[in-house]
Formats: C-alpha cells, sequence, structure tokens
C-alpha cells in the first residue's frame, strides 16, 4: 500500500490531550474547554510553523460516552487541520480499538488521519528530503530495526505510545538501544518530559503531555508543552502552550503525600489487587485483564477505578 505524503518542516507533537466531556480527577472549571483551547493553540502554532500536527496518543481520556457537544466542537476544529492521531491505551474500549469510541467518530467525520495500525504511517516530504514516520500505536511492539538500504528516506521516525525506560521511569517494560536504521523513537503515554536519551544511531524523546490531571506538587511546578521536530534537530524544541492558572483548573487545598510516600503505598495496593487478581481468576491473570474482563464500564464507580489504574500504572502526572 503506498503511503500517504504530506508536506512541512517537521513534526509539532502533541502528547496526550484526554480531552473529555467528564473532568477526571480533581480538575475543576471547564475541563473540556480548556483542552480544546490548547489543542487550537497547538494547531495554530503548527500551521504557523508550517509543521505538521501529530497527536501522540490517548486523545481521549474516556474511550466511549463523550458528549455530541463536544464531539461536535472537535469535529469543527480538527477539519481545518486534520492532525494525525496515534491510538493510546484511553482511546480503546476494553484494550480493542472499536467502531464504538469517539476516537472512531472523528476518524469517520474525515477530520483525523489515523494511526492505528502497527508500521509505516506516511511519508513527509521535508525541504531536507522525504522522512518516514512509523507509529506503534498501544498494545502494538516497537520495531527492532528499520531497512534503510535502499536510500529512500533522510530520516526514520517511529512515533510510539508505550512504557519505555527513560531515566527515573519505573516502569521498564522497553529498554533504550539503538534500533538499526530508525533516527528517532518520539513516545506518547508518559506525562512527564524527559530527557532525551540516544543510543548509537537512535534518539528516544518523551515530550510529556498537554494536559495536567493529577493534583499533585509535580503538575503544580510543570508547564504543559508541545514539541518540534525537524530533520535537522539535536533535541526536540518545546513550546510551551498557553494554559489556565494552577488553581483555576485544581482545588486550592492541600497536596497528598510526597510522591515516593505515594510510590510506596500504591506498591502495596497493586501487590494487593494482583494477589486479588489471581485468587479471582484461578490462572494467575494480570491486573489490567482482570479489571477489563469483571469491571461494568456503564456503572459510575468504573471510571473511578480506571482512572486510579491509569494514574499508578502509566506514570501520569
Amino acid at each position: 500500500m503506498e503511503l500517504e505524503k504530506v508536506h512541512g518542516r517537521g513534526l509539532f507533537l502533541i502528547g496526550d490531550p484526554h480531552i473529555a466531556s467528564t473532568a477526571p480527577g480533581q480538575r475543576i472549571g471547564d475541563f473540556a474547554q480548556n483542552v480544546l483551547d490548547k489543542l487550537e493553540a497547538c494547531f495554530r502554532q503548527a500551521k504557523e510553523l508550517d509543521t505538521v500536527p501529530l497527536i501522540l496518543g490517548d486523545l481521549f481520556h474516556w474511550p466511549r460516552d463523550n458528549g455530541n457537544s463536544l464531539l461536535v466542537d472537535m469535529i469543527a476544529l480538527f477539519g481545518a487541520y486534520r492532525p494525525f492521531v496515534l491510538v493510546g491505551n484511553h482511546d480503546k474500549y476494553q484494550a480493542r480499538f472499536t467502531r464504538d469510541v469517539s476516537l472512531a467518530v472523528l476518524e469517520a467525520a474525515g477530520v483525523i488521519r489515523l494511526m492505528s495500525e502497527y508500521g509505516p504511517a506516511f511519508e513527509l516530504e521535508t525541504p531536507q528530503g522525504t522522512v518516514l514516520v512509523g507509529a506503534s500505536p498501544d498494545g502494538t511492539p516497537l520495531p527492532a530495526k528499520f531497512d534503510r538500504s535502499d536510500g529512500r528516506y533522510l530520516k526514520v521516525i517511529w512515533t510510539a505510545h508505550h512504557n519505555i525506560s527513560f531515566p527515573e521511569c519505573a516502569k521498564q517494560h522497553y529498554d533504550i538501544k539503538e534500533k538499526t536504521g530508525i533516527d528517532w523513537i518520539i513516545n506518547g503515554h508518559i506525562h512527564r518530559p524527559r530527557e532525551t536519551v540516544t543510543a548509537g544511531m537512535t534518539s528516544w524523546a518523551n515530550p510529556g503531555n498537554i494536559t495536567r490531571l493529577v493534583f499533585s506538587r509535580m503538575a503544580l511546578e510543570r508547564r504543559p508543552q508541545a514539541a518540534i521536530w525537524t530533520p535537522d534537530c539535536t533535541d526536540l524544541e518545546k513550546w510551551e502552550v498557553p494554559h489556565r492558572d494552577f488553581y483555576e483548573v485544581f482545588p486550592d487545598q492541600e497536596f497528598p503525600p510526597e510522591p515516593e510516600d505515594m510510590e510506596k503505598a500504591e506498591s502495596r495496593f497493586l501487590q494487593g489487587l494482583e494477589r486479588l487478581a489471581w485468587q479471582r481468576t484461578h490462572e494467575g491473570a494480570g491486573l489490567r485483564q482482570f479489571l477489563e474482563d469483571n469491571i461494568d464500564p456503564q456503572t459510575p464507580e468504573s471510571g473511578l477505578i480506571w482512572e486510579l489504574y491509569t494514574e499508578v500504572t502509566d506514570g501520569n502526572g
């Protein structure tokens, strides 16, 4: 299949917006409009820089049950820009991307270019030459290498939505190492920005996300940002996204325990749930599978359970 060709000076990378009709966690105010404003600012900046907007997964926070008014607003905004959108874990229902999720509505409306399959996604025609952009959506592997023997591509960029062992990341599902033939692996999913790490010819980057979800001191200190990649860059250029003051979107109250204390408590909590899941299934099924199999998404508490699970395991903050 011939890949779509787009033109631009580079990529404008937007991490994990997590837009939702119902605000997650302790967010207050008009959460959906706040995220829409951030997305519009990103799209406008991408156009001004002549770069291609690409969302690194988790466009939505809840995969379903987002109001029609939000979807209509998103269709109106996205139609003028048609960003590429990588499928993240929050975009799927019960770990599957199906036609009844909100992201599928945007695809059916023709206002996004969906990256739902593993492999080469599109070709970016830049002034310096042709760049291949690949995709590893949630639940698919990272490539071991890429064959560049035909000399067709100036650069090969791979986008991902994975737990990668950046420094200070607790989860280490994918080690950072050279991927022959791949110049950059640019990751969403991990909400805290990480320093770019280079292994051989491969630079691994994690620009962080544009939406503050967790009420914490870390979120107070962090500034929502997007990132810009161009063929001649040695690191991603960060772009601070216009955003509201922290206490306009979170309650003015005491912060929870420090992260190191929280990690200990969360670790014990998860161990207990894993043990419960093993006893419940009699076959050692993992916590995620247990939750997917046993939680009724129609009940009010299901969203709270999934939010807790993803905050603990996804590196949110």
